[in-house]
């Protein structure tokens, strides 16, 4: 299964463009997405949710795309997106929440709640489950997101920056929850954070101004930095060596 840009044109009103002629293709169970602030990764992550419409060309997941209203309610509910900012919806409780994205996407409210529980459990917020969503964490609000996500079943879960504002604590749950999801799910995760890399993703890709400047396995990207005496001095080194000045 991937998810496919064929020829995506986009920009925001008279503005230039964001994307012009844009393709590529993600079908890794672990991908990271780098590039500087302004390079068009959070764009890109709202066209793959079909927030965005796209001027030109198309978006797909496994073969289906959201040009249709009923084709969009199926993209909708394979594919999940968790942007920067989760919002806690007034007046639910964390399970509440997570139901609630389930309902959103076709379940009944049955189902939604019984799926609730299972995924707030994977993430870790069991204990949480009837506190006030509005009164967890930042990290754990991101992980509200996540559980929204799998109490649906999505088979691919896009993440906007979700490390960004968190504690070293709470980055390292962040990495564990994800390795964790891999293993059912495919994650495609945004950060402009060469520290995020760690060892989870399978694939980078690294986009600048636009444009996709790299797109392979960690360790071809790791490659590029050439002799250095850690991994994160090699991510580093290897990320600049492709954006350059724009980081």
């Amino acid at each position: 299964m991937a998810l496919i840009f064929s020829g995506i044109s986009f920009q925001y009103g008279r503005k230039a463009d964001v994307f012009s002629d844009l393709s590529a293709q993600f079908e890794c169970p672990s991908t990271v997405l780098l590039g500087p602030n302004g390079a068009g990764k959070s764009t890109l992550m709202a066209l793959a949710a079909s927030h965005l419409k796209p001027a030109k060309g198309s978006v797909s997941w496994n073969g289906t795309k959201p040009s249709s209203r009923r084709e969009r309610t199926r993209y909708r509910q394979a594919v999940a997106w968790i942007p920067q900012q989760i919002t806690p919806v007034p007046g639910l409780t964390v399970r509440e929440q997570a139901a609630y994205a389930g309902w959103l996407k076709g379940l009944s409210r049955t189902t939604a709640w019984d799926a609730a529980g299972h995924a707030i459990t994977r993430v870790g917020l069991e204990k949480l489950a009837n506190r006030k969503s509005h009164q967890v964490s930042g990290g754990q609000l991101r992980r509200l997101g996540i559980a929204g996500a799998l109490t649906h079943q999505s088979e691919i879960i896009l993440m906007d920056e979700p490390t960004a504002g968190l504690d070293p604590t709470q980055r390292g749950v962040f990495r564990g929850l994800v390795a964790e999801l891999c293993q059912t799910v495919k994650v495609i995760v945004s950060t402009h954070q060469t520290e995020d890399l760690a060892d989870l993703y399978q694939e980078v890709v690294v986009l600048s101004s636009g444009q996709v400047r790299f797109q392979g396995t960690a360790g071809e990207f790791h490659s590029l930095a050439g002799q250095v005496n850690s991994p994160r001095e090699s991510a580093e080194a290897a990320y600049s060596a492709l954006v350059g000045r724009e980081v």
